[in-house]
C-alpha cells in the first residue's frame, strides 16, 4: 500500500512539473514542509523543532522514550559544561543540552542533509549563542575521502565516512556519496580552537572507535563521555574500550530503549565512561 501511494505521488509530481503553475505549487509544498515546527516539553523544558517529513515527526514523537539514557546523562552534566556532540543529526540532544543545562555545544555534523534542519532547529530555540556547528566529519586524522549515505531524508542516519561499513560492521548499502575534508578530535580542537570537550557524545552508526583514536590527547581531559556501541560489531566494541580505558576512563553502565528489543539495533547500547 505505501509503494503504491509513493508510486501515485510521484506521479502527481511528474505531471505537475510540466507546467509553470504545477512547478510555483511544488515549490510552495516544500517552503510549507519546511516551515512546519513541533514542540515537545521535557522535565520543564521546552524546545521546538522542525518537521519536514515522517523521519523528523518520529525523532521528536518519540524524544522522551527514544534514548532515555542520553537524556538523564545530559540532565547530569554540570551547568556550562563544554560538550561536543559527535554526528549532532538535527541536533534534538546539542539543543536540549544547551537550554537544561546551558552547555557550550560543539555539534559535528557533516550530512548536508541534515544540516540544514540543525541549524534551523539551532535558531527555533535561540541558541545560537550556545551551538556551534562543526560541518565535519571527524575520523584518524586530517584528510578527504567519501561520506556515504543510506539515504538522503532530512533527518535521516546510518550514513558513515571513509569506511564500507554501517553501524554492526557490515557492508553499508549506500545510495548517496560526496567526498569531504575529515579530521581529528585532537586536530579539530587544535587548529580551530574549539575549547576542549568536558563531556562527549557520539553517535555516528560504525565508526565510533577511530573517532576516539584520533582524540587520545583529548580524552584524558574529559569527565563523560557516552558513546552507542554494537556489541555485535566486535572491532569497534573491542577498539573504543581499549582507548577509552586507556585515557583513564572506565564504564559506568550500558543501556538503550526497549522500543529496540527484537529489531536489527538490538545489540546496540549507549555506553557511559566516566572518570572515577
Amino acid at each position: 500500500m505505501r509503494n503504491l501511494i509513493k508510486r501515485l505521488i510521484r506521479d502527481v509530481i511528474r505531471i505537475a512539473d510540466n507546467s509553470a503553475v504545477g512547478r510555483y505549487c511544488l515549490e510552495q509544498a516544500l517552503i510549507t514542509a519546511m516551515a512546519r515546527t513541533q514542540r515537545i516539553q521535557h522535565r520543564g523544558v521546552e524546545l521546538e523543532f522542525t518537521v519536514p517529513n515522517l523521519v523528523n515527526h518520529f525523532r521528536i514523537d518519540t524524544f522522551a522514550i527514544k534514548e532515555p539514557e542520553t537524556l538523564e546523562w545530559i540532565d547530569a552534566l554540570p551547568r556550562g559544561s563544554v560538550l561536543w556532540d559527535v554526528g549532532a543529526n538535527i541536533g534534538l540532544y546539542s539543543c536540549y543540552a544547551a537550554k537544561a543545562r546551558d552547555c557550550n555545544v560543539y555539534a559535528f555534523e557533516p550530512s548536508v542533509f541534515n544540516l540544514e534542519l540543525l541549524a534551523r532547529n539551532i535558531f527555533l530555540n535561540r541558541l545560537e549563542s550556545r551551538i556551534n556547528i562543526v560541518p565535519l566529519a571527524l575520523n584518524t586524522k586530517i584528510g578527504t575521502d567519501f561520506f556515504s549515505m543510506t539515504t538522503t531524508e532530512w533527518g535521516g542516519a546510518f550514513s558513515t565516512y571513509g569506511q564500507p561499513y554501517g553501524h554492526d560492521g557490515q557492508s553499508l548499502e549506500k545510495v548517496f556519496e560526496f567526498r569531504t575534508i575529515g579530521i581529528s578530535m585532537d586536530d579539530a580542537a587544535q587548529l580551530f580552537s574549539i575549547p576542549a570537550p568536558e563531556h562527549i557524545k557520539i553517535d555516528v552508526d560504525g565508526i565510533e572507535h577511530l573517532i576516539l583514536k584520533g582524540g587520545g590527547k583529548l580524552l584524558h581531559g574529559v569527565t563523560s563521555v557516552l558513546i552507542e556501541i554494537n556489541d555485535d560489531f566486535e572491532e569497534q566494541s573491542f577498539q573504543a574500550a581499549h582507548f577509552l580505558t586507556n585515557a583513564g576512563l572506565v564504564l559506568k553502565e550500558k543501556r538503550r530503549s526497549e522500543i529496540f528489543q527484537d529489531t536489527i539495533y538490538q545489540a546496540s547500547y549507549n555506553q557511559t565512561w566516566v572518570r572515577p
